[in-house]
């Protein structure tokens, strides 16, 4: 039977509300779009710091361009206070990872590697800083493997000490209200995922 993470984020959060307080939970993000619909339906349970930690993305520029989008969505929402902690970008990172397999089909192994990457920077940041939880924004999008980033996190929870929180962002109409929040906010929503490999694939399907 497929594991159902939104409800296992359901029942989480049903206990966080008895606490008294809020954990911190460290919040993997992607990108503004992805972030916006996740922030709204957890600010009010956690205290929230984002790290947008994303060697895949190229070009720099990008990288600059998403992370000053992020930052500007916290004011726009209203969430001054929330920290945005962004490693230095350093594309070697993920090119290391995917070499021999640039010719993958996006989704494919190449994926799976580059969001193990990208998680395990994550928490192990989480553990090292003393966060309650940690998360990603990745599930929200319906073309990334949700399966697969909770499995990950959950192997990653056993090697580091902190819990990881699981999730299905895109249910419950996540994804929709990214888009809407996108519009309202007038965010820049990509085209491609952020590697050079799904930007020459977007450039493929445009002809």
């Amino acid at each position: 039977m497929k594991t159902n993470y939104k409800k296992i984020l359901d029942k989480e959060i049903e206990k966080v509300k008895t606490l008294g307080k809020k954990p911190a939970l460290l919040l993997h993000a992607c990108c503004a779009p992805c972030s916006s619909a996740v922030l709204e339906s957890l600010n009010e349970f956690f205290d929230i710091t984002l790290f947008f930690y994303n060697p895949n993305i190229s070009p720099e520029s990008e990288f600059n361009f998403r992370l000053e989008e992020l930052k500007r969505l916290l004011i726009e929402v209203n969430l001054h206070q929330t920290e945005v902690v962004a490693p230095v970008y350093d594309n070697g990172e993920f090119e290391e990872i995917a070499k021999g397999l640039e010719t993958i089909p996006e989704g494919g192994a190449r994926c799976a590697k580059c969001y193990r990457l990208r998680l395990e920077r994550s928490v192990a940041y989480a553990a090292e800083h003393s966060f309650d939880y940690v998360t990603t924004t990745l599930t929200i999008s319906p073309y990334k493997n949700a399966d697969w980033l909770n499995e990950i996190g959950l192997e990653l929870e056993k090697k580091y000490g902190v819990k990881y929180l699981c999730s299905d962002f895109k249910k419950g109409e996540g994804y929709k209200r990214s888009c809407q929040l996108s519009k309202i906010y007038n965010l820049y929503r990509q085209n491609y995922c952020g590697c050079i490999y799904s930007k020459q694939l977007a450039e493929e399907k445009r002809g």
